[in-house]
């Protein structure tokens, strides 16, 4: 500490003991401020009475002090309580005894060491250690309080850290995921059309460079996920042809924001639990409704086998909901349709 934070220190805990002492000088004696007689009668007592408040005072801050490097109040608050309550008042006693002895010594002329009535001195301490169980129960008032919110502020950066690690690695698990079932597509493909391979691989060059400028994002614009889901859909399309039917919504406002590749693992996920064929085109429709965001296909599951279920690009986009805000997609399935409703955020990125 620097010699002017030190001074404002002393300043604080002198005036702060200055008006408690007056405080409790008002309360038992009004009537001897109303003239300088009376507050001249009650100087040695005030300048006694501030010299053992400001004793107690620093005994609890060291007390407190002492304990908090040494027993937790949030792994053992009882033993916490007991030894502080205790230290403090046998500390607030031995104080009280020596300074309330030496002051009637000094003040008292016919009192001296043969004839004190040390029963009598014990008396006069109730008084101080009275106060001093109202300042040690304010020091461990304010000692838990910070204690408890330390503690809470560390749980809860350490659960953000956690929750962001998570994030990172769900986001990272796309790349590679995307990546080898787009160029298992592909395989399938160049055998079939050539043209249509090289439009594929100009459409799959871009729609990884999206994955890649969003993967260490939280929550990309509704509008650019859009727009990748539009590449995404058009690629697949080259694929199946008319097998596979899409529609995407249009003029939709700026302001929502979705985890990135939300999109890409239901239409992954669409695409590959479900038969697309030119007898049982599959239809995918993304639909804004208020603050949702439905992705809804008919629903023709591929025969037992064919299919690893589609639990977790679900259980991926419900990780990355819970960081970034309270609200859950809804899944809804029926007999003849499968949606997702994924809410709309609005955030300050």
């Amino acid at each position: 500490m620097t010699t002017v934070s030190v001074f404002r220190t002393i300043k604080r805990f002198s005036l702060l003991n200055l008006g408690i002492i007056t405080a409790l000088m008002l309360f038992f004696c009004p009537r001897c401020f109303l003239s300088l007689e009376g507050i001249i009668s009650i100087y040695p007592e005030f300048i006694m009475s501030f010299f053992l408040s400001s004793a107690l005072s620093i005994g609890g801050s060291a007390v407190d002090r002492f304990f908090d490097q040494r027993i937790s109040w949030i792994e053992q608050p009882v033993k916490r309580l007991i030894l502080t309550y205790g230290l403090y008042l046998i500390y607030s006693f031995i104080i009280s005894f020596l300074l309330i002895t030496t002051y009637i010594l000094i003040t008292v002329e016919a009192v001296n060491l043969q004839n004190i009535s040390w029963p009598q001195m014990i008396g006069f301490t109730g008084m101080p250690i009275t106060i001093a169980f109202v300042i040690i129960s304010i020091f461990i008032s304010r000692g838990w309080l910070l204690e408890w919110r330390n503690a809470a502020l560390e749980a809860e950066q350490l659960k953000t850290q956690q929750l962001e690690s998570q994030n990172r690695l769900l986001i990272d698990q796309l790349n590679p995921h995307f990546l080898f079932n787009s160029l298992n597509a592909l395989t399938h493909l160049v055998y079939k059309d050539a043209d249509a391979s090289a439009i594929f691989i100009q459409q799959l060059s871009h729609i990884y460079r999206y994955v890649l400028d969003v993967q260490h994002e939280q929550a990309v614009s509704l509008n650019r996920e859009l727009g990748f889901a539009e590449s995404y859909l058009h690629l697949q399309k080259i694929r199946f042809g008319d097998s596979l039917v899409y529609s995407l919504p249009a003029n939709v406002e700026d302001g929502y924001f979705l985890p990135p590749l939300s999109l890409q693992l239901l239409l992954e996920n669409a695409i590959k639990h479900n038969v697309v064929s030119e007898l049982d085109p599959l239809h995918i429709t993304i639909k804004k409704e208020g603050m949702k965001l439905t992705v809804s296909n008919n629903l023709q599951p591929k025969p037992q086998g064919q299919s690893d279920g589609c639990g977790v690009g679900l259980k991926n986009i419900i990780s990355r909901y819970r960081f970034l805000s309270g609200d859950v997609p809804k899944v809804q399935r029926t007999e003849n349709e499968f949606k997702v409703e994924l809410p709309l955020l609005m955030l300050n990125l």
